[in-house]
């Protein structure tokens, strides 16, 4: 995997030009040349009480401390928290940009996640202004699959670190479509109104792209005391049911249009045997397990999971999915530990390591 070696802040994003289609091969020496190029995203995120409950709904997170605002005080919070994955919703809007004017020649609905890390350094809270720096950390090719990583470095209104994200993903340019799926899937795909201007509420670079990503001194807020806990210990396990319902739900809250999520058509043209749930819908749903185990989900200071199969929710059903998990280790020092889960539709693995880091009591 090919690193960035340097900031490339001060370049211009350098897309290639509107003329011929590209082809693969310069898609990847564009997107190749990329690697390093960093940038803000040039409006902020300001998080709502309502939006916060709106995301813990649609991962099934009945935690309080999204929904009570005295019982989230009652558990070190001064307002709501949000739910761990509740940074999607500001990814999509970052990744947005990124597959807009950065990283041409990839359609929405050929890109697939195949692995997210999440590293906490406050929990997201109501009334967070939240700015991210983006950029595209690698790049390398394997199998005729463009295989990326982008970073966020997420940062409140009072130059606060937030969260650190790195998202991999998985794309195919360039693929030749026959021309009336095509139509079919631009008859599916979200129409927007031309023309929507926010202004520019944030203006880089900034001299801290090139600090060191910011620390992590994680607090336990109100997560169950250490000396309960023993390595090996088993967390109840639970089952959450997806339907298409929920997939249209989270896809609006989370502001991710694509297709496959909802479209019958577009997923058989992805290749998929049904539309699918969003992967950070079921690392969402992963996260409620955990956080109803460890009592607050603000205590988790990472969270890393690699996904490894889709969730697959018919049309006429709903689709089951099923969460067991361990105390994986545990730092008398610290007083944090390591939980590890294990996701299933049926016997098929959703998630192929999954693993959160806990501060607790």
């Amino acid at each position: 995997m090919t690193n960035a070696s340097e900031s490339k802040v001060a370049e211009p994003v350098e897309a290639p030009q509107e003329g011929p289609k590209l082809t693969p091969e310069e898609i990847a020496a564009h997107t190749q040349k990329m690697v390093g190029f960093k940038y803000t995203v040039d409006d902020y995120y300001e998080v709502a009480r309502e939006k916060v409950r709106e995301h813990a709904r649609a991962v099934q997170d009945t935690n309080p401390v999204h929904w009570n605002e005295a019982k989230a005080r009652e558990m070190g919070h001064d307002t709501l928290v949000a739910a761990p994955t509740f940074v999607s919703v500001l990814g999509i809007i970052a990744q947005r940009r990124l597959f807009e004017d950065v990283l041409t020649g990839y359609d929405l609905w050929q890109i697939m996640q195949s692995d997210q890390r999440l590293v906490f350094h406050q929990p997201i809270k109501v009334g967070d202004q939240l700015i991210c720096d983006v950029s595209l950390d690698s790049f390398r090719q394997m199998s005729g699959t463009d295989l990326m990583v982008t970073k966020n470095v997420i940062w409140n209104q009072r130059n606060e670190p937030v969260m650190t994200t790195w998202t991999s993903l998985a794309a195919r340019a360039a693929i030749e479509v026959d021309p009336e799926l095509v139509d079919k899937i631009e008859h599916v795909m979200m129409q927007e109104p031309g023309g929507i201007d926010p202004g520019k509420t944030v203006t880089g670079p900034f001299a801290r792209y090139d600090d060191p990503d910011p620390e992590v001194a994680p607090l336990p807020y109100g997560a169950i005391n250490f000396d309960e806990l023993t390595v090996g210990q088993e967390i109840p396990a639970r089952t959450f049911k997806l339907t298409r319902g929920n997939l249209i739900n989270y896809a609006g809250v989370a502001g991710d249009p694509n297709p496959i999520h909802y479209s019958d058509e577009v997923a058989k043209v992805a290749g998929l045997q049904d539309v699918v749930a969003h992967g950070m819908q079921t690392m969402g749903l992963g996260a409620s397990f955990i956080g109803e185990f460890i009592g607050d989900p603000a205590a988790i200071h990472e969270y890393n999971v690699r996904f490894t199969s889709p969730v697959y929710v018919p049309a006429g059903d709903s689709a089951a999915v099923d969460f067991t998990g361990k105390v994986k280790s545990l730092d008398p020092q610290t007083r944090r530990g390591q939980l590890s889960i294990v996701a299933k539709q049926g016997d098929r693995k959703i998630f192929g390591r999954a693993l959160a880091g806990v501060q607790f009591n």
